[in-house]
């Protein structure tokens, strides 16, 4: 690669950190107040109770929960897309990969938060915690809700880190095109980086070990999640299939926030010349891979359940097939198969705006799907007399509404700080760098040296 062309990279992924217009304060302004908004019902919740909330008897878990599933769900297919097209190399993969890593940390950071927020007393989340007591009080580890502390946890952590170790020669050319505070900031965020062969190889190892390693990290998490329904008797939840069907459908509604979150990008910081059709089109044939897979698991689990013709069982069946809740299943199932799936097929309409409109509709079907698991089983338990109805109230819709605010402020914040496309593999271009000169160094940035 000329250094012209690697100025010319730098220059144009660099402009959003270097220049900011008043669309970008309109933006966090909106989005902050409804953030905002959130952060008001739920004090308020805290102030007056939980009888704020329409969780009653016997549906304890409403739109807490669900948000709760659906953003833990949301979360996979970023690192753990990142990490396979990583391990097999694929060329395209370059500029979706960061965009697809920050996704799993802000949505892990959203999942994880509701169990807070659906604690009557927040203030003792930390009971959770396996922490010394001096009471000998430990938390119960037959309670899939501690195995999911630890699972959201580890996944976090290593989410982090996988994010983080490609951030570091980004951050070292920032340091190089800033001055004041600015350089000193991202000279500290660079962790000393000038480029040498040593520190590329450690960059390469640390990065391919992470990639090994997150994988079944992020299969074992959505399972786990799987294990607070699959655990409990309670009609429908009983099932062995949870756990491949839980993680279809987080793979699944994840490629499709990557995809919109990718096109908002394209359309908003001009990246059309980074971002092309064949990063979409790519992505919709997985996208109609995990349609397919997730009808699959529907039809079986729907299929399991008739043949099986248990009395409490069938009554959430019927519920949902012809009942209340029908008009959200047929929905769900629209969403989900009969929109992308004739979008997705047809190459003529696989483009940038056919799997948006796919991945919408998706993310729409996905978050009905999470409700449906839910609160149609705790609404028709074994026995009529333990049957009720869950109504959601505005604190819980407010609440929701501003976890899908705070995912996209904190998008906007962090390609307003971090290159929200890798520079340097953009440079490389997944082949070894030749020696250069100090003069060719420094028409290249003064960063990429002596990669063998």
């Amino acid at each position: 690669m000329s250094p012209t062309t690697a100025r010319q990279i730098g220059d144009d992924l660099l402009r959003p950190l270097l220049h900011t217009s008043w669309r970008f304060y309109l933006v966090v302004a909106l989005l902050g107040g409804i953030v905002a908004s959130g952060l008001g019902a739920w004090a308020y919740q805290v102030y007056q109770g939980f009888g704020v909330t329409g969780i009653r008897w016997p549906t304890y878990w409403g739109f807490y929960v669900t948000n709760f599933v659906f953003w833990i769900g949301i979360s996979h297919a970023g690192t753990l897309i990142s990490a396979i097209l990583r391990l097999v190399n694929a060329r395209w993969r370059r500029p979706v990969t960061r965009c697809a890593e920050v996704i799993t940390v802000f949505a892990l950071m959203i999942g994880a938060m509701f169990p807070i927020i659906h604690l009557g007393r927040p203030w003792l989340f930390f009971w959770l915690i396996p922490y010394p007591s001096e009471r000998q009080i430990w938390p119960n580890f037959r309670s899939p809700l501690v195995w999911d502390f630890f699972a959201i946890n580890t996944y976090l952590a290593g989410s982090l880190l996988f994010l983080l170790l490609p951030l570091i020669p980004d951050f070292a050319l920032v340091r190089d095109r800033t001055t004041g505070w600015r350089r000193k900031i991202y000279g500290v965020l660079a962790l000393g980086w000038q480029g040498t062969t040593k520190q590329w190889h450690r960059l390469e190892s640390a990065m391919q070990i992470m990639a090994i390693a997150i994988i079944p990290v992020a299969l074992s998490v959505h399972t786990v999640v799987s294990f607070d329904f699959s655990m409990a008797p309670v009609p429908m939840w009983h099932s062995t299939i949870f756990g491949p069907y839980f993680v279809a459908g987080a793979i699944f509604s994840g490629i499709a926030a990557l995809i919109i979150a990718m096109a908002f990008l394209r359309r908003f910081l001009h990246l059309e010349d980074y971002l092309h059709p064949v990063h979409f089109e790519n992505l919709g044939k997985l996208l109609l891979m995990m349609s397919l897979l997730w009808t699959y698991f529907i039809f079986a689990e729907r299929l399991t359940v008739w043949y099986g013709n248990e009395p409490s069982e069938m009554a959430v069946f019927w519920a949902t097939q012809r009942g209340e809740f029908a008009p959200l299943f047929w929905t769900m199932i629209v969403c989900n198969f009969v929109i992308p799936f004739p979008i997705l097929s047809l190459r003529r309409l696989r483009t940038i705006a056919g799997t948006v409109v796919a991945s919408f509709t998706v993310l729409v079907g996905m978050w009905l799907e999470r409700f449906l698991i839910i609160v149609p089983s705790l609404s028709h338990k074994q026995l009529p007399y333990s049957w009720g109805v869950y109504r959601p109230r505005p604190v819980e819709i407010i609440i929701t509404i501003a976890t899908f605010a705070a995912m996209a402020l904190l998008y906007v914040l962090f390609s307003k700080v971090v290159p929200i496309i890798s520079i340097w593999e953009l440079k490389v271009g997944g082949q070894s760098m030749p020696v250069v000169t100090p003069k060719e160094e420094r028409e290249a940035d003064g960063l990429w040296r002596a990669r063998p």
